[in-house]
């Protein structure tokens, strides 16, 4: 996997640095959560491991700007901390979209299953949103279904989605198939008629 690493304290990250890569994983590293965001931003990573308390952008900063950030696939957030913290404390993080904590020092069994976790999570929310975007449409009417099992029609559909307009015109081979037919039909009628 593609990890991001923050973390403000030199020996912590190359200790993280040099276990993620050791479990196979693409890995960069930064010093602080500002960085770290700016990286994130220009080619967002699916997994983030960072320090809790960093100066600057922390470790609830970077998450909520992850999660914040439009158009991005999920991104699994891994907060790591070297204090014990309260409740609410763990619920804020919670709140800011952090997927999963670790105490410090780093434990590579721990981080090891963690990521696991992380990879399996990962696979099934990208199949959900493979899902998600599947747009069930009639083989024979080309009505297309939406949330509430109402069946309409293409542009309707895709119109209340993103707003586009549509104009309408004849295909090539749909003139010839069936306009090009239909206007025989009709002149051949109108001969008919003038006998």
């Amino acid at each position: 996997m593609k990890i991001l690493v923050a973390e403000d304290d030199l020996i912590s990250r190359k200790l993280l640095l040099t276990t993620l890569r050791q479990f196979g994983h693409d890995v960069t590293a930064f010093d602080n959560g500002g960085e770290a965001w700016a990286a994130f931003d220009e080619s967002p990573f699916r997994v983030i491991v960072s320090d809790w308390l960093m100066p600057g952008v922390d470790g609830l900063d970077l998450c909520r700007k992850v999660r914040s950030r439009p158009s991005t696939d999920y991104t699994y957030f891994i907060l790591l901390t070297a204090n014990a913290r309260g409740k609410e404390t763990y619920l804020e993080a919670m709140k800011a979209g952090i997927d999963d904590f670790m105490a410090k020092p780093l434990d590579r069994d721990q981080i090891w299953m963690r990521l696991q976790v992380a990879e399996r999570i990962l696979r099934y929310t990208t199949q959900i949103s493979t899902l998600e975007s599947m747009m069930p449409i009639c083989s024979y009417c080309k009505r297309v279904r939406d949330d509430n099992n109402y069946w309409q029609q293409v542009e309707t559909y895709i119109s209340s989605r993103t707003g586009a307009n549509f104009s309408h015109s004849v295909c090539p081979t749909c003139y010839d198939k069936v306009v090009k037919v239909e206007l025989e039909q009709m002149r051949a009628e109108d001969a008919e008629k003038q006998d």
